[in-house]
């Protein structure tokens, strides 16, 4: 049943991360945020909006980490992207196959009006992975990108599979669980310790900008 399990962020974001890294040691991060870049990926009105029938209820709870994030990486000069996936009947591939619609101009696509957009590149993508046919690796090279950090929703779908590309691509991966979420609360914490394994640091955003406060 979807609910949002992360209404006691705090507690839950604790609860994952002492399942993921039993040891705190494997907890620790060197965060710089002069060479890294915001990917905030598919905060739009079809996940966020209580009216779609996509609608993942802890979306909620990670707008405002999320908002902070916004304003450090603004704050430091450093890239803030917003991906928004649209599909077409002819570009949506296996995901007309898995799912019985998809995200298109016409139902709920745009980005949520809870984050301040402004000033920001936004990517329009056609699959899970923000890389995939889009301008996003491009775009982080031209602005001598070394590591990302990825946000949003779906955690174990976009954010996951892009979490996982951007590694391959040779990009330091940084994974908030407070600033991820999706239906269901195995999916994320699933996501969350797979990706911890060999692809990415996951962490908490007060981690991330307590070193960012310290190096930027």
């Amino acid at each position: 049943m979807r609910k949002n399990y992360l209404a006691d962020k705090e507690k839950k974001t604790e609860e994952f991360l002492k399942k993921i890294y039993p040891c705190p040691d494997y907890r620790k991060i060197n965060f710089n945020i002069r060479q890294s870049a915001l990917i905030v990926t598919d905060m739009q009105e079809y996940f966020l909006n209580k009216n779609s029938h996509a609608y993942i209820p802890a979306s909620e709870s990670i707008v405002e980490d999320i908002s902070s994030l916004i304003s450090v990486f603004r704050k430091n000069n450093r890239p803030v992207i917003f991906t928004r996936h649209i599909n077409t009947k002819e570009n949506a591939g296996m995901l007309s196959e898995w799912w019985s619609d998809i995200i298109t101009e016409e139902n709920y696509s745009g980005l949520t009006k809870k984050l301040d957009t402004h000033g920001a590149k936004i990517i329009i993508k056609t699959q899970y992975d923000a890389f995939y046919k889009t301008e996003l690796e491009d775009y982080l090279k031209s602005q001598q990108v070394k590591s990302v950090v990825i946000t949003g929703v779906a955690a174990h779908l976009c954010c996951e599979t892009t979490a996982r590309a951007a590694f391959v691509r040779g990009f330091e991966v940084f994974f908030p669980v407070d600033c991820t979420a999706t239906y269901d609360e195995e999916f994320h914490l699933s996501a969350s310790r797979n990706l911890s394994h060999g692809f990415a640091h996951v962490t908490r955003c007060p981690d991330l900008l307590k070193q960012a406060g310290k190096n930027g």
